[in-house]
């Protein structure tokens, strides 16, 4: 009698899920491995045995193509809206502003409703009466459709900070100081916040970020020792998450998808281009202030340029143009009319658009210097160039309920992301550019 209620338990639930109610049965959880690149899949001295057996027992793609920019933000804020930069319009890690009398400053603390101009998974999620965490997600901070948080700058005083605290996994000084801590320690207490989460509240979906790799492979640049151990580290983050899952009997109705935002190159020199306009006197200081007729926002291997006058276009665009394309380890110049082809908005369309937009050959990144030499020889890692660079391509691997066992895809796009976790939710998103991926689902409506 038992076998045939949860039979019919079960069947009751596929039926809802494809008359499109929500799978208030089901949890989703995200682990965003910051800055793992694609092609370390393929490396076999990678000691990762939770990534590998999830991609053998369940479902991977070769490899996942970001968008541009190749950034962290643009690309976690693709994985939740299904669109690109030109709509979303997420350009940077955090919100260009424009002041009337300084610089072009980049502000991460605000809120998601001024940063992200496209529906959220999450925020359909919650309106369809589902429950939403989140650990560390980025331009999220202040969404009202996130049930349960540990955002990225902790509070102590925070609901889930201070459950830690009263666990003892982590002190309300440390908290208050947690930009000053190793990016492993830190990794390790999102982890345990996450975990906190999963066991108290049970959320339909969870996204949890980790950092540590992307802050290695920055320093050290990628694939060498450090950067093998980080990816070893998370593996045992992804671990304790899945173990968690499978104590807490969690496992049969949970759906784990590890991802990343974009992968990593290893650089040699960098290019100060706003070293390039000073010396043109389209930057300089009067009465002690900046003035700036162009400036340059270094984002990686790419770098966004903006005129403060528009009227001015006509005149500084050529001489911009021949003035960038003559710097060594600069790859292309983009005008204003090829931006959309990269994905970009246009300034007519967002504040946050470019005027040009400058890729880097590989081997050099951008930087924000605006003294000394143009190109500098540095060393570490980067990301930011256009998604037509291969390394620059991330990591796709699901498994648990909802998935089919030993599913390889091709490349896919993390546009596809957003509305896999829909469908699997039983959820729907409009309007969006990605497309769940059927192949890979065993029990969900492609929506």
């Amino acid at each position: 009698m038992m076998k045939q209620i949860a039979m019919c338990f079960a069947t009751c639930l596929l039926v809802n899920s494809a008359h499109g109610l929500p799978r208030k049965d089901r949890m989703v959880i995200v682990i965003s491995l910051d800055g793992f690149p694609a092609y370390a899949l393929e490396d076999p001295r990678l000691p990762i045995p939770t990534l590998r057996k999830l991609a053998r027992e369940g479902a991977a793609a070769h490899s996942m193509l970001p968008i541009n920019p190749t950034v962290t933000w643009p690309n976690h804020t693709a994985m939740v809206t299904g669109v690109n930069a030109s709509q979303h319009q997420v350009l940077v890690n955090g919100l260009i502003t424009h002041p009337p009398d300084g610089i072009i400053a980049i502000e991460p603390w605000r809120d998601k409703d001024i940063m992200v101009h496209a529906p959220t998974v999450y925020d359909i999620a919650y309106k369809a009466g589902l429950t939403t965490a989140q650990v560390d997600w980025v331009a999220i901070y202040g969404a009202k459709t996130i049930n349960w948080t540990f955002p990225e700058d902790p509070d102590p005083k925070g609901l889930i900070e201070s459950e830690l605290i009263s666990a003892g996994l982590v002190t309300q000084e440390q908290l208050a100081h947690f930009d000053d801590s190793s990016p492993a320690w830190q990794d390790r207490i999102r982890t345990d916040a996450a975990v906190d989460i999963l066991k108290r509240y049970k959320p339909n979906l969870m996204l949890l970020h980790l950092l540590s790799l992307d802050d290695t492979n920055h320093e050290y640049g990628p694939m060498g020792d450090a950067s093998l151990e980080a990816m070893a580290f998370l593996d045992d983050r992804v671990k304790q998450v899945m173990d968690t899952l499978q104590s807490e009997h969690l496992a049969d109705r949970a759906t784990v998808l590890v991802v990343s935002d974009h992968g990593f190159r290893k650089i040699q020199h960098t290019i100060h281009a706003n070293v390039a306009l000073r010396r043109e006197g389209l930057m300089r200081e009067e009465n002690g202030k900046a003035m700036w007729d162009a400036w340059v926002v270094a984002d990686g291997g790419v770098a966004m340029v903006y005129m403060k006058d528009p009227a001015r276009q006509a005149e500084l665009v050529p001489k911009l143009s021949t003035l960038f394309a003559g710097i060594d380890g600069v790859q292309a110049v983009y005008s204003q009319e090829e931006l959309t082809k990269l994905g970009l908005p246009l300034p007519a369309q967002s504040d946050q658009a470019p005027d040009m937009l400058l890729a880097a050959k590989p081997g050099y990144s951008f930087g924000n210097g605006v003294e000394g030499n143009i190109v500098m020889d540095s060393n570490g890692g980067t990301h930011g160039y256009l998604n037509s660079d291969s390394e620059m391509n991330a990591i796709f691997i699901a498994g648990g309920s909802g998935i089919k066992h030993g599913i390889q895809l091709d490349r896919i796009s993390n546009l596809d992301v957003a509305p896999t976790i829909a469908a699997l939710l039983g959820i729907e998103m409009k309007n969006i550019a990605g497309h769940s991926l059927s192949k890979i689902l065993s029990d969900a409506q492609p929506r």
